[in-house]
């Protein structure tokens, strides 16, 4: 199922026929600042099974969306440093990682005691997680070895008899988040990206 969203005023209606799809275990394509994302409720462990299914990949781990700061303080061990950098830079296109708390599913982290996490922007996406209360898987929708898609069009094609809804938000530029690692005192980058690494020489 194709979906067009607004994406400078996305309407209530629909972002709630999106919130319904989540919390009875759908898993979406929905877009971000960077490329679209495979996403589900991170408490739904089907769903989840699902977009590793999808992805065909092993169990080793996904990140995920929060809609804010204090939410990603539930989730993940956040120094003072990061916290500062987050406040400057978020919501944007990072993935920051962090050493985990209990409250992560084991499902997302199932070898590892870190966890991604993203906060875009994007106002779907960010409508979507604040509606449902809680945060969304977040990964790519490409398949490895093969190339991103940027256009939902071609999404719902590939991918329309493998999930239960593709958000239609318009051709996105397909360009991946940069990575950055806060699991230790200074910040490391991991991958480089479309966000701005300036803040590593602070």
């Amino acid at each position: 199922m194709l979906l067009e969203i607004n994406t400078t005023n996305p309407e209530y209606p629909k972002i709630k026929q999106v919130v319904t799809k989540l919390k009875l275990g759908g898993v979406i394509v929905y877009p971000t600042d960077t490329i679209y994302g495979l996403g589900c409720d991170i408490f739904c462990a089907e769903a989840i099974d699902q977009i590793y299914k999808i992805k065909n990949k092993k169990a080793t781990g996904f990140s995920f969306v929060c809609s804010d700061l204090k939410e990603i303080a539930k989730y993940a061990v956040v120094s003072d440093t990061a916290y500062r950098i987050m406040k400057r830079v978020l919501p944007g296109p990072y993935t920051f990682v962090f050493k985990a708390t209990k409250l992560v599913p084991q499902r997302l982290i199932p070898e590892k005691k870190t966890v991604a996490i993203r906060i875009p922007d994007n106002t779907i996406c960010l409508e979507i997680v604040k509606q449902l209360g809680h945060p969304i898987v977040s990964t790519s929708v490409n398949i490895s070895s093969e190339p991103n898609y940027s256009d939902p069009m071609g999404i719902e094609k590939e991918f329309g008899n493998k999930v239960d809804l593709v958000i239609n938000a318009g051709v996105l530029e397909n360009e991946p988040s940069t990575v950055i690692d806060f699991t230790t005192d200074k910040p490391t980058l991991i991958r480089s990206g479309k966000g701005s690494i300036d803040f590593l020489d602070i």
